[in-house]
């Protein structure tokens, strides 16, 4: 990984948007800082798509979608994504998988959850699971003592022989039946919602993340860029992103904004 600040100059004037996950990105600590909230305000203001791509149920992207300076959300770990439309006054939402089959998914997922928590003591259904519509979230160090990384790989294990796929946030681990991921969602919401070819046109584009489930998004993108706190990851982290911040969490996403707009 190169710093930040090796990203060329050309580069950063030919992006035109920014996508990004949350916890441990845009938040620090469980909160989304001011500054990191500005951050994201002022990318957009400068003209570029601003999109959160998240683990984050779906009850959080209505809100996200609604209330914050983003352009759209993708949800869930790509189960879905909403986009506010200001001027018709709506909320447009897509999802990987139709309402019957989310339907019968969610009592199979908490069958699977109580089979996790008995056999992985001291791990929690996470505190946002009520507001999910597709996935499973296990809480391993948001609202419980962190577990250590051999309890998390269990967790991930047992998701996996139930037949879902698993991936590792900075805070739970998801499971969900299907093959999506974030970057499949987004192709999904470019293409539908601002007609944009994500394939031909990923270099016009960069994300920030900081955890394994970001893998996808940090392989993809030839601009990818990981905020400090990811090396706490080390090897389990997969696809390295090609830049990392000298900032964690939510200052290393403000100090992605600053480059970007530096010059705009």
């Amino acid at each position: 990984m190169q710093p930040l600040s090796a990203l060329p100059a050309a580069v950063r004037r030919s992006i035109r948007g920014v996508f990004c996950d949350i916890d441990d990105t845009l938040s620090t600590a469980g909160r989304i800082t001011s500054d990191a909230y500005a951050a994201m305000a002022r990318l957009r203001s400068a003209g570029l798509i601003v999109i959160p791509i998240t683990g984050r149920p779906a009850g959080w992207c209505d809100h996200i979608a609604r209330m914050w300076p983003v352009d759209a959300v993708v949800g869930e770990n790509g189960a879905l994504y909403m986009r506010h439309d200001d001027r018709a006054r709506k909320l447009n939402k897509r999802y990987a998988v139709d309402e019957s089959e989310r339907r019968a998914n969610r009592d199979r997922l908490m069958s699977i959850a109580g089979r996790i928590l008995r056999e992985v003591p001291g791990c929690a259904l996470a505190s946002d699971q009520p507001y999910r519509e597709c996935d499973l979230a296990i809480d391993y160090c948001e609202d419980v003592p962190p577990l250590s990384a051999a309890e998390v790989d269990r967790i991930a294990g047992l998701m996996r022989a139930e037949g879902l796929t698993a991936k590792v946030s900075s805070i739970h681990v998801n499971g969900w039946f299907g093959d999506y991921d974030k970057l499949t969602m987004t192709r999904v919401l470019l293409r539908e919602e601002f007609a944009v070819d994500l394939d031909a046109r990923r270099d016009d584009y960069l994300f920030v993340g900081d955890s394994p489930n970001d893998a996808s998004m940090f392989e993809f993108f030839p601009s990818s860029v990981g905020v400090a706190n990811l090396r706490r990851f080390g090897e389990r982290i997969g696809t390295t992103p090609k830049y990392i911040t000298e900032c964690e969490a939510g200052a290393g996403f403000a100090e992605v904004a600053e480059l970007l707009l530096d010059g705009r």
